[in-house]
């Protein structure tokens, strides 16, 4: 009995470290180099004759457009990871990206970090997320990418339960940066670009420095060029073919549908986790 008393307190103290670890474990993905190796299809691996193209944390009145115009002089279509907020706030730009051919996927309702579990709100705030791009595109989105790349259990299991693909990135711009230039820019995708990979980039300033987008902006030609003499295509990532996915027929389930369809083939469990 006097051993049970002692131990007592022990387990109470060690619970809430359990949990922590259990909540953050899967996180740890946002390394670029365990994602690669262990988790092609969460890096975005796909096609090694095609590159994705994403942006995250639009859509933004103020400088989405100037994105679209310019990939429509590309001939380039893109996907559009968006803020659920963002959405209801500027539904305009939203349906805009969709008419005019790119791709809208789920990055959340909000930007905000998810240090302390709750899997409750991460489940609501996602399902009000995918409600509000599927209202957007006319479709049920796919994909799903977390603020700041960060997958938690919690949001695992919610975007599960969403019906989404989780998929983060092999390459990005660090554009969010107050010193960032469109030199920079495309230095920075360069150096971790390959065939196959999916580029991370931003057409908002909304959770970057201000003004950081003209910078991606200025980038993106010669980026689309380099790939291209590459032999590489750019687009989004529903042709990207990405690991462990299959193909996404047709257009896609109609909002009031259940969120199936293209977004079933993700099975994969939370690293850690059965």
């Amino acid at each position: 009995m006097r051993e049970r008393s002692h131990a007592g307190p022990a387990v109470y103290a060690v619970a809430p470290v359990v949990v922590a670890l259990a909540h953050i474990g899967p996180a740890a993905t946002w390394l670029p180099g365990l994602r690669r190796r262990r988790f092609p299809g969460l890096a975005g691996q796909g096609r090694p004759d095609h590159i994705a193209l994403t942006f995250d944390d639009g859509p933004d009145p103020a400088s989405t457009p100037h994105f679209l115009d310019l990939l429509d002089g590309l001939g380039v279509r893109a996907t559009f990871f968006v803020l659920g907020e963002n959405v209801v706030r500027h539904p305009a730009p939203a349906r805009e990206l969709t008419r005019r051919g790119h791709e809208l996927a789920v990055h959340g309702w909000s930007h905000d970090r998810p240090w302390l579990p709750s899997p409750a709100r991460d489940t609501r705030e996602l399902l009000r997320a995918v409600r509000a791009v599927a209202e957007a595109a006319g479709r049920f989105p796919r994909w799903y990418r977390p603020p700041y790349g960060i997958l938690t259990s919690g949001r695992w299991a919610a975007a599960r339960r969403a019906g989404l693909r989780p998929v983060l990135w092999t390459a990005w711009g660090r554009d969010w940066r107050q010193d960032a230039t469109p030199a920079s820019v495309r230095a920075t995708v360069a150096a971790d670009l390959r065939g196959g990979g999916t580029i991370l980039l931003h057409d908002t300033d909304h959770a970057c420095a201000p003004g950081s987008w003209r910078a991606t902006l200025g980038a993106l030609p010669d980026i689309v060029r380099d790939c291209r003499e590459a032999g590489l295509t750019v687009g989004p990532l529903d042709e990207h073919g990405v690991a462990g996915t299959a193909p996404c027929p047709g257009a896609g389930p109609s909002v009031g549908a259940p969120a199936v369809s293209c977004a079933s083939p993700f099975r994969s469990a939370a690293p850690g986790q059965p």
